[in-house]
């Protein structure tokens, strides 16, 4: 053979870590119910999405090509959500356990080069994503028999997929390879995946300039945050007669091809960035030979000793130890910072957008602009004390579990109701200035209602159906009491949840993926339930949009519009806000009783669950 047909055929094809992956992923059970719950996820909701069409009397050759195609639509959407969620659990393994040095001593001591290792634990997991988007693709050839599905249209929406599955895979990686992160890349990979993804696509609402077609449509133009957003790249390629490039001849090649050709953009910027990931990676992993290059940098610049060397006094712990602990544990210069720093920033921005809004005429185009603004920056937050707070509790019993002081805790009085409870409670302390942030922004978007907008119109008249004149205001005010009484517990649920999983797993990847995982799946399904009732059910829709936070901020981008029903049944809204704060209450209680039934099952079977994992890593 060969020489260079066999260097190459070792890069990737027959990679000893590639075909190492390959062939003890394909055995497991949890890799295969992955992909049998993906198709499944895929199927039903293409015929749901048909069902629904054709009971809607399209019938016709016509009526089937526009299902076809509304279905299409659909299920790209849904592709790259599961692509983008899945792809960090199937590249967990390449952070946690590759990141192990004794991992890296193995591999750095065989035959194989930097580029072999690299190389061979990126393709080795991406191969799991491509046969997911592989097995889904008979169901978009079943959706041609339709029409009114190119084929160019669905290679364009597979490079989407692949190019971003690509595109993280380097990522995780590269974090595997420098070591900088560790067991919390996990955690770290969603936050900022749904961060950036909902961040970018707010940031181009706002900035989408209303143009006017040849057809006289009505339609908005991409903007620079098109290629590098996955979602608004489908977007572009699956709605071009509402979301169109603009014509920018003439313009440099940069920009030409930047605006006007978002897809090919956005596979472009994801194989390069992937390669510089790649040959940064390749250059870097040799470096882990050399500890001393691995030391955190105030250590090398200050030579300070490690925390734990400096003797103090021993400081009361209360009640409960247990929550004095896990409430004090992470008690550092980093964490304040980050805490109390999330929490300043956050208020800094909420003031800034409503100090904008109160200079400004109170136009239209002003008041989308603040809605959007609020309804993404309460978003962003909810979302990052959520992760945060899902990272901490998935991880506290399973990384004391990999540490080996569970088993110091076990030899203790401490009984298991105790232990839970001090857990629950002491992570909650933790959290509270992060949890502070949104429950306090809503209070004063609740309050700056109150005050009438300081002089600034905050009550609109708007028709809607029919002629009706409904008083529509710019935020519900009765909105950040029943976020309060509901978001508290909602955290504690959560938490509850995140231990559950803790206890029942040998690792912390395999707590945090199953928390995540099961959280992210049962509010997406409670969202998708409760955005028909709440638009469709007069009042009863309004108690229950509270039994989902992210459905109570929804209403702040357009009261009217995610509560139609009931405003065509209250004009001036206030038995709505009377329902929502009732709602808020019975939400908060329902969250506060789930969590204490957690609590009362979890301490039962406490032991029998600790005893079965003990010695498992």
């Amino acid at each position: 053979m060969p020489v260079f047909l066999n260097w190459f055929l070792r890069l990737i094809p027959t990679n000893p870590i590639c075909i190492r992956i390959v062939a003890g992923g394909g055995r497991r059970w949890r890799d295969m119910l992955i992909r049998a719950l993906y198709l499944g996820i895929m199927i039903a909701l293409m015929l749901i999405v048909l069902i629904g069409n054709l009971g809607s009397g399209y019938f016709s050759m016509r009526g089937l090509a526009s299902s076809g195609a509304s279905i299409f639509q659909m299920t790209s959407y849904v592709q790259v959500i599961l692509i983008c969620l899945l792809t960090p659990i199937f590249m967990a393994g390449a952070i946690v356990q590759e990141s192990n040095p004794r991992t890296w001593d193995i591999l750095l001591s065989t035959p194989l080069n930097s580029a072999q290792i690299v190389l061979g634990n990126i393709f080795g997991r991406l191969f799991f994503i491509v046969t997911l988007l592989l097995a889904s693709l008979p169901l978009f050839i079943f959706l041609q028999m339709f029409g009114g599905v190119p084929d160019q249209t669905i290679i364009e929406s597979y490079a989407v997929a692949i190019c971003s599955a690509l595109l993280v895979a380097s990522i995780a990686v590269t974090l595997s390879v420098t070591r900088t992160i560790g067991k919390k890349a996990v955690f770290v990979f969603y936050a900022i995946i749904v961060l950036y993804l909902a961040g970018t696509f707010i940031l181009d609402a706002i900035l989408r300039v209303p143009i006017t077609t040849t057809t006289g449509m009505s339609a908005e133009s991409t903007t620079w945050l098109t290629p590098i957003n996955p979602f608004l790249a489908i977007e572009a390629l699956l709605q071009p007669s509402t979301y169109q490039t603009p014509e920018l001849w003439g313009r440099s090649w940069l920009v030409s091809q930047w605006m006007m050709h978002p897809v090919e953009t956005f596979n472009w910027l994801c194989c390069l960035i992937s390669l510089v990931l790649v040959i940064y990676a390749t250059l870097r992993v040799r470096l882990l030979m050399f500890p001393s290059l691995n030391m955190d940098w105030m250590q090398r610049l200050f030579k300070l000793s490690p925390s734990n060397a400096i003797t103090r006094l021993p400081r009361p712990v209360g009640q409960n130890p247990i929550a004095w602990r896990e409430s004090h544990l992470r008690r550092n210069l980093l964490s304040i910072c980050s805490r109390w720093g999330f929490f300043i920033v956050g208020l800094l921005l909420l003031t800034a957008v409503l100090a904008n809004y109160a200079m400004s005429d109170a136009q239209p185009a002003d008041i989308r602009t603040t809605r959007l603004l609020l309804t993404g920056l309460l978003m962003a937050e909810v979302i990052i004390v959520a992760l945060t707070a899902i990272n901490l509790s998935a991880t506290a019993v399973s990384g004391e579990r990999e540490d080996g002081f569970l088993d110091l805790i076990l030899t203790t009085p401490i009984q298991p109701a105790a232990y839970l409870a001090g857990k629950n409670l002491g992570l909650v302390r933790y959290l509270m200035p992060m949890i502070a942030l949104p429950v306090i922004s809503m209070l004063i978007l609740s309050f700056f209602m109150y005050v009438g907008g300081f002089g600034t119109p905050v009550v609109f008249e708007r028709t809607i159906n029919n002629g009706m004149v409904v008083q529509e205001p710019l935020i519900i005010p009765a909105l950040g009491i029943s976020f309060m009484l509901v978001f508290i517990p909602f955290i504690a649920f959560c938490v509850m949840v995140g231990l559950h999983w803790s206890i029942r797993s040998r690792g912390t990847v395999g707590s945090v993926v199953a928390t995540v995982l099961l959280l992210s799946a049962m509010f997406l399904l409670l969202g998708l339930c409760v955005t028909p009732a709440g638009t469709n059910l007069p009042m009863l829709g309004v108690l229950l949009t509270t039994l989902n936070p992210a459905n109570m901020l929804l209403t702040l981008e357009d009261p009217v519009s995610w509560l139609k029903e009931s405003w065509e049944s209250d004009k001036t809204g206030g038995t709505i806000q009377l329902l929502m704060i009732i709602g808020g209450m019975i939400s908060g209680g329902f969250y506060l009783g789930v969590a204490w039934a957690m609590h009362k099952s979890m301490s039962r079977t406490f032991m029998m669950t600790v005893r079965r994992l003990s010695g498992t890593q």
